[in-house]
Parts: C-alpha cells; structure tokens; sequence
C-alpha cells in the first residue's frame, strides 16, 4: 500500500515549544485551508482564515497557519510528531512531487499552480469508509453535519473550542451497534442499508486494516466494493485517502469535467477516466487527482457533455418551434 516516493526527513522543518503551543517552523509546499477544503475528509471546522478545528483519531486540534508556521494550540509535542505531523502528511516532499507531475504532463501546471498547498491526509480507514459512504449525492456541508451528527450520538466528548462542543467518531465495536433504522433517524437517507452493512462488517471484522493488509491495488479495491452501497469512487477515494493507496484514482462530477476540460472527449465513461488517470500519471495519480478535482470545483469548470446537449435542444428549438430555420451555434451565442 503506502508508497514512499517523496518522503523526506523532519530535518527541513523545526518544532519549537512556546507556552502550551507546539509550533512547527519553516513548513513548505503545505496550506492549512487547501487541504482540509479540497473535498478528501469532513471533520474540519473554520474559525477564522487559515484558523481550524480539526477531529481526527480521537483527538481534538486547534490549529492555525500564519506564513510557513504551524501552530498546534494546547497540544503536547508527541501528539504532535506521532499523529499530526503523518496525519497532514508533512515529511513528504511534495516539491518533488508536484516536479514529477508536472514532467508527467505539464497541462497540470495551471491546477498544481493554483492549488499548491494541498497534501493528501492519512486519515482512519472505517471513519473515511463511512464518511465517504455519506459523500455520495451529498454536498460537502451536509456531509459534515450528518458526520457530526453519528459523532455526537454515538462518539465521546473531547471538548470545547471556542464555545462549541466536539465529539470523537465512534469506534467500531460502537459502529456495530447503530441499527439500520437509528441510521435512516440521523437522515442518511438511501445511504442507512448501505451503512449498516459496512459497519457490520467493520464491527465484526470481515472488512479490517488486518484483511486488506497485504492485498495490492485491485484486490483492496474488489474487497471494498464488497460493501453494500460500495462503487469505484468510494473504494478509491477510502484507498487514497486513508490506505495509503496514492495511485487510486477517484472519479467523480469535477474530475469528469477536468479530465475533459483538458483531456477528453465529452461522452467518455468514468472507468475510462479512471483508467486513463491512472496510466497517464501511475503511481501518482491520485495526487494529481485532487489537484484537478479542487482546481474543477473551485473554478466551477463546466460539464461540456451538458453543454454541447443543451445547446443542441436550443438550436433545435429555434428551428422548430420559433421557425428560425437557420438558427446555429454562433446566433445562439
């Protein structure tokens, strides 16, 4: 799973202790806010500019970014090098990275320019499987308020930053416990089967770090799908984002509408995009991934396909219906 390309030693960043603060200085090709914002994880909470709550294996992060500084506030030293430092991925060298990618296919430059700061988090494989079961058709904000809502029903309290109250994701003997209907009462909608399956699963150990340890790339993705509700995008967006898998290549709206914006033709299929990313930019791919899935979404890229079909029915309409027989794209326009 988890390959090593970029990897790094801390020696290019420094840890300073001041108060009760841990501060990590001289900190490169990283920002705060591209990367809790880019669409790869849901327990984030903004405070203020580049000033977030973080909720992650059972802790609770108040950190801020000011310049090439990380400060981790009311947060010990070793929680910091143990797991925040590998949870935001900071030993990488994401400068070697993106100078990979960029030798891969220099259409990139514009997203990787764009969107310079992001790194892929390692995040907790069953809180990233049942989150992003509640990613599909979902919007990013209610993603995360349906997230927070099994969390505080069924989590434990960590405690208050600014006022609000956090909650730990449940584990997943507690998982095992939430039936279908207590799902469907915390308005998951089509999902509540779909997450009962896969915590059943995760609570009885048929679908675990230990029985996907091992597996390469298809056979991780094959055992995923397994789950009820479990398509390609998920089980790649669970593999890239928590299994270490960074040549998985999820493919949805944005990454559909980026790969043609640069790359296809409109009628292409997903798992033709999937396999096309995946060839195009190996064992990377899934970092390319996120730089044009963020890149689509936050410059609204359009759908061509939807376009070109809506523009067809305008022309056909004129012609037909308004009698203006010589109606073309130019006098649409």
């Amino acid at each position: 799973m988890d390959n090593t390309f970029g990897e790094k030693s801390r020696q290019n960043f420094r840890i300073e202790i001041e108060n009760k603060n841990t501060i990590i200085k001289e900190i490169t090709d990283f920002d705060l806010e591209q990367t809790l914002e880019c669409g790869q994880c849901f327990r984030f909470y903004k405070q203020d500019e580049e000033d977030y709550v973080v909720v992650a294996f059972n802790k609770l992060l108040h950190i801020k970014q000011s310049g090439n500084q990380l400060i981790f506030f009311n947060t010990e030293k070793p929680d910091v090098e143990n797991i925040w430092i590998p949870y935001f991925d900071l030993e990488r060298d994401y400068n070697e990275i993106k100078s990979f990618l960029l030798k891969k296919d220099s259409k990139l430059e514009e997203a990787i320019k764009e969107k310079w700061g992001i790194r892929i988090l390692n995040q907790e494989f069953y809180e990233t499987l049942i989150s992003f079961i509640i990613s599909q058709n979902k919007q990013i904000p209610h993603i995360k308020q349906l997230v927070r809502r099994i969390s505080e029903e069924y989590g434990e309290y960590l405690g208050e930053v600014n006022g609000e109250r956090y909650y730990s994701f449940p584990d997943v003997k507690t998982l095992g416990t939430i039936t279908e209907e207590a799902f469907r009462e915390m308005k998951t909608g089509f999902r509540a089967p779909y997450l009962y399956d896969a915590a059943q699963k995760l609570a009885t150990g048929v679908i675990s770090m230990e029985t996907l340890k091992g597996l390469n790339e298809n056979e991780t993705r094959d055992k995923l799908i397994s789950i009820k509700g479990v398509g390609e995008k998920v089980a790649n967006c669970v593999m890239l984002f928590s299994l270490g898998f960074r040549e998985a290549f999820p493919v949805d709206v944005w990454i559909k509408r980026a790969m043609i914006h640069f790359y296809l033709a409109p009628d292409v299929s997903l798992n033709k995009i999937r396999v096309f990313g995946r060839e195009k930019f190996g064992e990377l791919a899934g970092l390319a991934q996120q730089y044009l899935f963020y890149y689509a979404r936050e410059n609204n890229i359009p759908f061509l396909g939807i376009c070109l079909g809506m523009q067809t029915a305008v022309i056909e309409f004129a012609r037909n219906v308004l009698g203006y027989e010589g109606a073309n794209s130019s006098e649409i326009d």
